[in-house]
């Protein structure tokens, strides 16, 4: 059968929303990030590159925000990646129940992350909460933190709680990556004489790679626009303790300084676009010198 060569005007009606509803929005957000728009006045004046000053200024703590967000982006993309991979090897075996333990642990991914918030932070409520009152309840009383008010458990505890909501949705996708690697491989090995490390190093990763550049570039992307959690949970305090970008971006927007908020939005925008493309083709090059 022959394949068909559809006019290319079919595509116009996408282009046209496309154009509408993404493009002309972000080209204007970019302009605004250099002007001084606000909810205090109706002129709108070009200011050039000030509301960038303001980000990077040692008076303000928008540092502090960027570091919060990439160390959230690090610390999930590895923990999910590892427990993702972790929980894909042992659910790819031929273990009891192995698609009752697949559904329980991919479950919680498609639970909206305001539910997740809401019910974590009931559970972790330093008095009253779940966590600690089992602790208290085994003699673990010296274990009982206060996960959400405390400077040195809080970031840790929304870590946590992504790690716990987006492992099974990594786990899924890897996977289905293991499936798709011939068992001939691994008899091939076996007969040389290679034991479980030797063939998971040099057979599932290199063979896996795809999968992985995959869920590494969601987990990242998922990393640096990260809200939900953090407002639910904590709302960027205590203090400014985890505000990240977009918690950031919103409290800007709420003080209607929009200006400030724009240029938030477009450095990460930057942001993610250069460390997507350099993962992708430093992963992609990996997998290539591996195969």
């Amino acid at each position: 059968m022959r394949n068909k060569i559809y006019p290319f005007y079919f595509t116009w009606g996408t282009l046209v929303f496309y154009l509408i509803f993404f493009i002309v929005p972000s080209l204007m957000g970019f302009y605004y990030s250099f002007t001084d728009w606000n909810s205090y006045s109706d002129v709108v004046s070009f200011i050039g590159l000030d509301n960038f000053k303001v980000l990077f200024s040692a008076d303000e703590n928008y540092v502090s925000f960027i570091a919060n967000t990439v160390n959230f982006t690090i610390s999930t993309v590895i923990l999910k990646t590892v427990l993702g991979l972790a929980f894909a090897l042992v659910l790819n075996e031929g273990i009891r129940m192995k698609g009752f333990h697949r559904v329980m642990i991919f479950m919680p991914s498609i639970v909206p992350m305001l539910v997740v918030g809401l019910m974590f932070k009931s559970i972790l409520n330093p008095a009253t909460g779940l966590l600690n009152e089992s602790l208290r309840f085994i003699g673990l009383d010296a274990l009982a933190q206060k996960w959400l008010v405390d400077v040195n458990w809080a970031f840790k505890s929304i870590i946590a709680v992504d790690t716990w909501k987006g492992a099974g949705y990594i786990m899924i996708i890897l996977l289905a990556g293991l499936q798709s690697i011939s068992r001939s491989y691994y008899e091939a090995a076996e007969i040389d004489g290679a034991n479980a490390w030797h063939k998971l190093k040099y057979i599932t990763i290199p063979l896996l790679m795809p999968a992985l550049v995959v869920t590494t570039v969601l987990n990242m992307l998922h990393g640096l626009k990260v809200f939900e959690v953090v407002y639910v949970l904590t709302n960027g305090g205590p203090g400014y303790a985890t505000d990240v970008l977009y918690t950031a971006i919103f409290k800007e927007f709420s003080m209607g300084r929009y200006g400030v908020g724009t240029a938030l939005s477009s450095l990460l925008f930057l942001f993610m676009t250069v460390i997507g493309y350099f993962i992708i083709r430093l992963m992609a090059r990996e997998g290539a010198h591996e195969q």
